[in-house]
């Protein structure tokens, strides 16, 4: 079975969003994933901070990698985030994924995102993800 760097970066190297993004990896390793991504200026809404979803899909993409990390094929079922405080251009934010419960089926992460010069959590994302049948081989 691949290691837990291997299919990440299978995925990351298909994953056309989270380059797009401009998503830096910094680390992964079975059930944890940590993400960084630097808040560009066309990433802005109409009040002139990052628009919900960049920390929404930043925290999305390390669920993926995360839930994703130890071998079997795993997609999001339900995902919440809140967005505790805001974000601007030039901004860095870092969304670290862990793993809370996991079973047969169902596995439970929580995404912290935060400013990384600050560490102020900026958003808290939590997902559930059902694991497939099928592995990562």
């Amino acid at each position: 079975m691949p290691s837990a760097e291997e299919i990440v970066t299978r995925m990351f190297e298909k994953d056309a969003f989270s380059q797009w993004l401009g998503i830096e990896r910094l680390a992964v390793k079975e059930g944890y994933c940590l993400l960084k991504l630097r808040v560009r200026e066309d990433m802005l809404n109409g009040f002139g901070i990052a628009h919900g979803g960049i920390t929404y899909s930043l925290a999305d993409s390390a669920l993926a990698f995360a839930s994703n990390s130890k071998g079997r094929q795993a997609v999001s079922i339900e995902t919440s985030i809140s967005h505790i405080q805001k974000t601007k251009a030039g901004d860095c934010i870092v969304a670290e994924a862990k793993e809370l419960e996991r079973n047969q089926k169902l596995a439970h992460y929580e995404v912290r995102l935060y400013d990384e010069a600050t560490k102020h959590t900026v958003a808290l994302f939590k997902g559930i993800v059902y694991l497939s049948s099928k592995n990562w081989d």
